[in-house]
């Protein structure tokens, strides 16, 4: 029987690649740039092309988990992911790695689901899964803290390939200890809402074109005002397919609880700032204050290094403090310290501010995850932790595209930067709106009971959740 610490460690592997892949590439961007001449746009495909792949993919993804056995999809993921990297490291120019980038996030959406699934089955005994939960969430945390500094300790010592290559003996190793140590799980039918999914897919790719040529192309260009009509058309369709479909997408009937919505509002703001910012930062470092990558990754430090101490303060205070005014003091000190970046110039008070940031961020990742495991029930915990990891890998998306959009319109540097920080404080300033709306006072009358009802007996599960539970590990701010 193989011990435990092979057990986690063969399942943190992908969870890990994962979350390093979201913010690695940050402090790469300026290199990139350099050695494969090419513009922001593009640059900004690279960073994004991973996250919409991801975000897209993530739901259908936990569908195909529970139908053919979560350590096989799971395994999948890893070798897709694994031939990505590659693929990336090689790549002799931009178009190339944004599609290496959009490979790599479909492998990652592949074996996200399956892996806390995995986990979890492995350590069925209550007490001790609650152990293993508590380092795989510090170990999630760290990750995506010292993602940005690894990334410019590897681009300064070996080049932007290395970001890319260290992820090769990391996969390795986890696919062939998840073989040897992972019990295979039987999968077992389940629908899967295929054409919602390619809706979901063609949505997302259109609305990222949108953002990301429009300043370069111009917004009434052909293609952008295409891109932007497609955008909508998918999303109407989306929603007239939905109220017709007994195999939906999403759980439609869990956003009639207040506190179920303002949690996914919130995840899906809190990502778009969060690393708006760090894809900002990552630049503004390096473009305006002439950092080297090493320097500009250990400069965003503040920001990272706090999260996981910040969730060990959660713990502290949850207990003495409710959720809903956790998460909107917490979004508030995050705007007002984004605000601040408009105007401090020196590293000291730059610290400072992206310090208040990250202890923010590290309260509400959990408490916005507890507050929509309370309000989804039991009944329906796996299929709100895949909603919410959906929705905040898509305002991932949409955070850096946006910023990158800004940057490109811009007509220089210090404008686009005051610009972008300003989005940024103003996103965490609406997600303070919405959970002090919806988390902290909801509607006191309940909705209808047709809304909050369960879906009948006859009625197929939903494809996102007959997946593996992908709840959200608390410490995470990557997923």
């Amino acid at each position: 029987m193989a011990s435990p610490a092979f057990k986690i460690t063969a399942l943190a592997t992908g969870f890990v690649m994962a979350a390093v892949d979201t913010t690695v590439m940050q402090v790469a961007g300026p290199t990139i740039q350099h050695d494969l001449h090419t513009g922001l746009t593009p640059l900004t495909w690279a960073v994004d092309g991973y996250v919409l792949a991801f975000a897209a993919l993530l739901m259908l993804a936990g569908g195909l988990s529970a139908r053919f056995g979560a350590r096989r999809v799971y395994l999948g993921g890893m070798a897709v992911f694994f031939t990505a990297s590659l693929l990336a490291a090689l790549a002799p120019g931009i178009g190339f790695l944004v599609g290496a980038r959009l490979l790599q996030g479909a492998g990652a959406a592949l074996f996200m689901p399956s892996s806390l699934g995995l986990l979890i089955e492995a350590f069925p005994d209550p007490r001790e899964r609650t152990r293993v939960l508590g380092l795989w969430s510090a170990i999630v945390s760290s990750s995506v803290a010292f993602g940005p500094t690894l990334g410019g300790v590897l681009v300064s010592a070996f080049g932007w390939p290395s970001i890319f290559l260290v992820n090769l003996p990391i996969g390795l190793a986890g696919m062939a200890l998840t073989r040897r140590c992972i019990a295979p799980s039987a999968g077992r039918p389940a629908p899967l809402a295929v054409p919602g999914h390619l809706l979901v897919v063609l949505g997302l790719a259109a609305l990222s074109l949108t953002l990301i040529e429009g300043p370069h192309r111009g917004w009434t260009s052909p293609p952008v005002a295409l891109a932007a009509a497609v955008t909508a058309a998918s999303a109407l369709l989306l929603l007239a397919r939905e109220r017709r479909a007994t195999t939906t997408v999403m759980p439609w009937a869990l956003f009639g609880r207040p506190r179920f919505t303002g949690a996914n509002l919130v995840g899906f703001l809190f990502n778009a700032a969060f690393f708006g910012i760090l894809f900002l930062l990552a630049l503004h470092f390096q473009h305006s204050r002439g950092a080297s990558p090493l320097r500009a990754g250990l400069e965003l430090l503040p920001l990272t290094l706090v999260l996981p101490l910040s969730n060990l303060l959660y713990a502290r205070v949850s207990t003495r403090f409710a959720n809903g005014p956790l998460i909107t003091i917490a979004l508030l000190l995050a705007s007002a310290a984004s605000f601040t970046l408009l105007v401090v110039t020196p590293y000291w008070a730059i610290a400072l501010a992206l310090a208040v940031t990250g202890v923010a961020g590290g309260i509400i990742s959990p408490a916005m995850t507890a507050t929509l495991v309370d309000a989804a029930g039991p009944e329906h915990g796996h299929t709100a932790g895949s909603v919410l990891n959906t929705n905040r890998q898509i305002g991932s998306l949409i955070g850096i595209a946006a910023i990158g959009a800004l940057l490109a319109a811009s007509p220089d540097w210090p404008t686009g930067a005051a610009l972008s920080f300003a989005l940024i404080g103003a996103a965490y300033a609406a997600a303070a709106l919405t959970a002090w709306r919806l988390i902290l006072r909801p509607e006191r009358r309940p909705a209808p009971a047709a809304r909050l009802a369960a879906p009948a007996p006859a009625t197929p599960t939903p494809s996102g959740s007959s997946a593996s539970p992908v709840t959200c590990p608390p410490s995470s701010a990557a997923s």
